[in-house]
């Protein structure tokens, strides 16, 4: 699985090799589903995505539409910097 962290404006994944990063910010959650493409050409993916339970007890059984730019696919795990943002649906 790759770990990807978006930038606060939801919208640039970064590769990371370390899952547990000690930022206090950062939140991991699991694309459970790809919702479609965005943007004026296409380049950004909208997905869902749900809180895992060992990094933020307290979203646990929450989920998110987020924008992502780059490859992605069901099952990633993204570092989410920002959690309160949702992005608009397509």
């Amino acid at each position: 699985q790759v770990v990807r962290s978006l930038r606060p404006s939801g919208t640039l994944p970064i590769q990371s090799s370390c899952c547990s990063m000690d930022a206090g910010g950062v939140k991991l959650a699991k694309v459970d589903k790809i919702l479609g493409r965005t943007g004026s050409r296409g380049g950004v993916i909208q997905v869902r995505v749900a809180f895992m339970t060992e990094s933020a007890p307290e979203l646990a059984g929450r989920s998110l539409i987020r924008n992502v730019k780059g490859p992605v696919r069901e099952g990633d795990i993204l570092a989410l910097l920002e959690t309160e943002r949702e992005a608009r649906r397509l």
